[in-house]
C-alpha cells in the first residue's frame, strides 16, 4: 500500500480500505460540538469501520475531550470509549495530554481545564510497543526486601534488586498546544502523533487518520518513514493538509504516491 490522502467522508473512505490493513490510527475527531465542522458524525459506524480495518494487534489512539453543558461535563468521551469496548476493542490505556500552555478561562466554579484524553484502544494485545523511556532519579540504588510466596508458604522470599537507569514513561504527557499558523481551528501538536507513532509502530507500518484536519498525523508519519493514509471531509481543511505536505516534501502531485 502507498501513502495517500483523500477529501472524503471518513466512513465512505474506510469502506474502501481492506480488512485488517491498518497498524495504527491516531486521530482527534470533532467532539461535543466544541467547534463547527459542518458535518454530523455517526460515531458508532466510525468505530465499527475502525475495528474492521485495524490489524490484529493494531492500535487506535482517540484524542477527545468533553464540553460543559448546562453546568455539567457531558462525559461524551467515556461514552465513546465504551462504544469502542463494545465493538471489541481492548481499552489498553487511558492517557492524558497535559497542555503546558492552556488557554485561561473566565471565572467558573471549577479549575482551569488543562488536559485532554488520549484513549488507547487495541485489537487484541498490541503487537508493537516501543515505549518512551525516561531517566530514573534513583538509578543505581540497591534495595533489600522480603515478599510473601505465591504458594502461600509462611516463609517469605528475600530479594535484592538495583534500580535501573531508565523506566517506561508515565501515561501523562506534557507538551504545548500547537501554534496554529493555518485556518484550521484545532491543529494537532506534532509531539502527540510523534510519540504514539514511535510507541505503537515500526518503520514501514501504516498510520491512519480518519479526521485528518490540517494533516499533522500524515506529516509526522512521513517524517518517521511510515505509510500514511488520511481522510478529511471538509475541502478547505483538506487543501490545508495537501499544501502542508506539498510544501514540506516537494510533493507536487500527491497522487504520485498512490500510483
Amino acid at each position: 500500500m502507498k501513502s495517500f490522502i483523500k477529501c472524503i467522508d471518513c466512513i465512505e473512505g474506510m469502506k474502501e480500505l481492506s480488512d485488517n490493513s491498518i497498524d495504527l490510527t491516531v486521530t482527534s475527531p470533532p467532539y461535543d460540538d466544541l467547534r463547527n465542522y459542518n458535518s454530523i458524525i455517526d460515531f458508532k459506524e466510525v468505530i465499527h469501520q475502525l475495528y474492521r480495518i485495524t490489524k490484529e494487534g493494531g492500535v487506535v489512539v482517540w484524542n477527545v475531550n468533553d464540553r460543559i453543558k448546562d453546568g455539567s461535563k457531558t462525559l461524551t468521551s467515556f461514552r465513546q470509549a465504551i462504544m469502542f469496548q463494545e465493538e471489541g476493542f481492548n481499552v489498553n490505556d487511558v492517557m492524558i495530554w497535559k497542555k503546558v500552555n492552556p488557554i485561561s478561562q473566565f471565572f467558573q466554579p471549577r479549575y482551569n481545564q488543562c488536559f485532554e484524553y488520549m484513549f488507547v484502544f487495541s485489537k487484541g494485545k498490541p503487537k508493537t510497543f516501543n515505549p518512551i523511556m525516561v531517566e530514573c532519579k534513583s538509578a543505581g540504588l540497591e534495595y533489600k526486601s522480603t515478599a510473601k510466596q505465591i504458594t502461600g508458604d509462611k516463609d517469605r522470599i528475600y530479594k535484592e534488586f538495583t534500580i535501573n537507569d531508565k523506566k517506561v514513561a508515565d501515561n501523562i504527557w506534557e507538551f504545548a498546544v500547537a501554534q496554529n499558523k493555518t485556518e484550521h481551528p484545532a491543529v494537532f501538536p506534532e509531539e502527540l502523533p510523534f510519540r504514539h507513532i514511535k510507541t505503537w509502530t515500526n518503520e514501514g507500518d501504516i498510520v491512519f487518520d480518519p479526521f485528518l484536519g490540517s494533516g499533522t498525523t500524515a506529516l509526522v508519519a512521513k517524517d518517521m518513514d511510515r505509510i500514511y493514509i488520511g481522510f478529511e471531509i471538509e475541502e478547505k481543511y483538506f487543501k490545508i493538509a495537501e499544501e502542508r505536505l506539498k510544501n514540506k516534501y516537494n510533493l507536487f502531485d500527491l497522487l504520485e504516491e498512490t500510483e
